[in-house]
């Protein structure tokens, strides 16, 4: 690796739609600096241990892009030329394989895998011409991974240190019916605005991705903590005393959340599932799991949340589903007065029949899916008693 490699200290941190503001909080936290939000993105800056604890410790992050460089460029032999002119050497070595990730968006090309090949050929011929040698490609388990973005006739290179995406914690091997992505999930808690100080609920919970993420978050545990496998580790300049360093520190911050984690699910293969999943995350003295329909859960504590993801779209038929929002609406209204609930729908119509005012909405997508997070407060009375309660005391 380039000895000048870290003088930029410039990192991208990939992201999901909506997260954006929840990353750059977390970046600040690390002690990022110069943080830039961007779309699906956060530029930051920082250290090589930075860099490390942004891939153990971000729940929202997907990758930690490092920049190589940029150009332009008017034609595809000129994004050839341009693109062989780079030291590859600094960054791959011939007995190592590598692979290339591109977002395409442009129509100098005549296909939007084209400009990922070209970039390949000028790598392996750059280096083979310094050293009689070639690195191969291997996509599905690189040395080195590069990812290629162009916009119109203007290119970016950058290298992954993440490697496999961080969102794949490694606890979740099993899933339940459309389980959520683990950084959606983490992203979402974290926009609730809560802490680990109240009792959680999910009363829909899956595959248990929620619970996982609630569970630690309120431990202060790193999501990738326990991660042994990250895209920099193959990189010259891997410091592996610091690294160790760093997992340590991190190992020795973890605490007892002293609050109920609880999830449940009216299907026992969910459930049965859920507890796999939680038992290689670590967490099974941290979470409840219960099978049971969500008419049957209570409060656990008189203040808490509820986060959940119910079904939606093709999971189940529409009238069963109106009727379904309806009743979840109804036993809210009824059994958990003094909590805050936040649902996550991609139904517009089934998420008006819950039959409470939506204090708060904000757009996710769960996949291709766009969906509304919906915030309700949950309260005895009118919302009239509640503010003159407030207002006298």
């Amino acid at each position: 690796m380039n000895k000048n490699f870290y003088k930029s200290k410039k990192f991208v941190a990939k992201t999901l739609y909506g997260l954006e503001n929840i990353l750059a909080r977390e970046l600040e936290k690390l002690g990022a600096e110069k943080i830039n939000i961007l779309n699906r993105a956060v530029e930051f800056e920082g250290t090589k241990d930075l860099m490390y604890r942004a891939n153990i410790s971000l729940r929202t992050a997907l990758r930690i892009l490092v920049p190589v460089t940029n150009f332009k460029f008017q034609n595809t032999k000129e994004f050839y030329t341009r693109a062989k002119k780079i030291d590859w050497l600094d960054y791959i070595k011939p007995n190592q394989t590598f692979a290339i990730d591109s977002v395409v968006n442009s129509k100098l090309f005549k296909h939007n895998k084209y400009p990922a090949l070209k970039l390949k050929d000028a790598i392996v011929d750059k280096i083979r011409d310094i050293t009689a040698k070639r690195p191969d490609v291997n996509t599905e388990n690189p040395d080195i991974k590069i990812h290629l973005h162009i916009q119109n006739n203007f290119a970016k290179i950058y290298l992954d240190s993440s490697g496999e995406s961080l969102h794949m914690r490694g606890y979740r091997l099993e899933g339940a019916a459309a389980p959520l992505n683990e950084a959606l999930a983490a992203g979402m808690i974290l926009l609730t605005g809560w802490k680990g100080d109240t009792d959680f609920i999910d009363p829909m919970c899956g595959s248990g991705t929620l619970v996982a993420e609630a569970a630690m978050i309120a431990k202060n545990l790193p999501p990738n903590l326990y991660r042994n496998h990250f895209g920099f580790m193959k990189w010259d300049d891997f410091d592996k005393e610091l690294f160790t360093k760093i997992k340590k520190e991190l190992s020795g911050k973890v605490r007892n959340p002293g609050i109920t984690i609880y999830g449940s699910d009216v299907s026992a293969k969910a459930i049965e599932v859920a507890r796999k999943n939680i038992a290689r995350a670590k967490l099974e003295n941290d979470v409840i799991l219960e099978v049971k329909d969500f008419t049957e859960v209570n409060k656990t504590g008189e203040r808490g949340i509820i986060v959940t993801n119910p079904p939606y779209g093709t999971r189940i038929k529409n009238k069963n589903l109106i009727q379904l929002y309806k009743s979840f609406g109804d036993i809210l209204k009824k059994k958990f007065d003094g909590y805050e609930a936040w649902i996550l729908s991609g139904d517009k119509t089934a998420i008006k029949n819950i039959g409470l005012r939506t204090s708060k909405k904000l757009t996710l997508y769960n996949g291709p899916i766009e969906c509304k997070f919906h915030k309700f407060e949950l309260y005895k009375g009118s919302r009239k008693t509640k503010n003159k309660i407030e207002s006298l005391s």
